[in-house]
């Protein structure tokens, strides 16, 4: 049995290049050691990351939480990420949605919603009955 390409980026992604700000960035997935940042910087947001994302809209709401997302997940510093041009911050908010699609979709939203469930159903016990 032999391996295609696309059988082998499968198995170990291949980062995804793009022009930002005249440097050539190359995206990859997150690794372990970024998780406890993105977690936390991704975490107000997370539910709205289930389907195609409003950029600007994730932007005005949670500004700061995503442009920390956007330099962990670009590997560059936060002063660069402010930098950028919208369009640049818009291509590079997909780019990074897209290498990491698994991570957003599969992982982080369910639990998200999941632990909102379970926090509701704990809330709603704890609520008196009227007299």
């Amino acid at each position: 049995m032999t391996m295609s390409a696309s059988d082998l980026d499968v198995l170990v992604p291949q980062p995804q290049v793009v022009d930002l700000a005249g440097q050539r960035l190359a995206i990859s997935p997150l690794v372990l050691g970024e998780l406890p940042a993105m977690l936390k910087a991704v975490q107000p947001f997370a539910q709205r990351l289930a389907d195609e994302p409003d950029w600007l809209a994730l932007l005005s709401d949670h500004g700061d939480a995503l442009l920390s997302g956007l330099a962990i997940a670009s590997r560059q510093p936060r002063e660069w990420v402010d930098a950028l041009a919208l369009d640049d911050a818009i291509t590079l908010a997909a780019t990074v949605f897209e290498v990491n699609a698994d991570f957003f979709v599969r992982r982080i939203a369910p639990k998200v919603g999941d632990l909102a469930q379970r926090l509701n159903g704990r809330l709603a016990g704890l609520t008196p009955s009227p007299a």
